[in-house]
């Protein structure tokens, strides 16, 4: 996994949102968000998954908490951006979910979460402070504890 203080790999994926033409893919780049919010990069195996949609939910859920600490969450999986536009549809999501699907798991691989055994990206967090810089990281077997995510935020102040 990518070491603590290294800076972080600029990407830009196509994500959820919606481009002029009304189709999910409108690109999103880490780097828009420099001397504006940390960024908490939520990569997942897969859209639709029990344990992926229920840690969305809690992200959904403490959102007022997250946007308090002055994050923005990008959910970051090997789907496709139609396939996440309609995931948030149906989970209520209002964050971002970015595809790294082509090539599939290149931005994962960037950060050292993508599983090429298995073909898809490792459940894991990486906070990305406002200068760019990664501040925490940790890979979760099961569902992510966002008390830690918001404690570790709270350190960024």
């Amino acid at each position: 996994m990518i070491s603590i203080g290294t800076e972080a790999p600029d990407f830009e994926l196509p994500s959820s949102e919606l481009t002029a033409e009304g189709r999910p893919g409108k690109p999103l780049r880490l780097s828009d968000f420099r001397g504006k919010k940390h960024v908490v990069l939520a990569f997942y195996p897969l859209d639709f998954s029990p344990t992926c949609s229920t840690e969305h939910g809690c992200f959904k859920d403490d959102s007022v908490k997250l946007e308090a600490a002055d994050a923005q969450v990008l959910g970051i999986s090997v789907d496709s951006a139609w396939a996440h536009q309609a995931f948030a549809k149906q989970m209520g999501i209002g964050y971002p979910l970015l595809a790294d699907f082509h090539p599939k798991g290149a931005v994962a691989e960037k950060f050292g979460v993508y599983n090429a055994a298995r073909g898809f990206t490792k459940r894991a967090t990486i906070i990305v402070d406002k200068a760019g810089n990664v501040r925490f990281t940790q890979e979760h077997e099961g569902q992510r504890d966002d008390e830690v995510i918001l404690a570790e935020l709270a350190k960024l102040g």
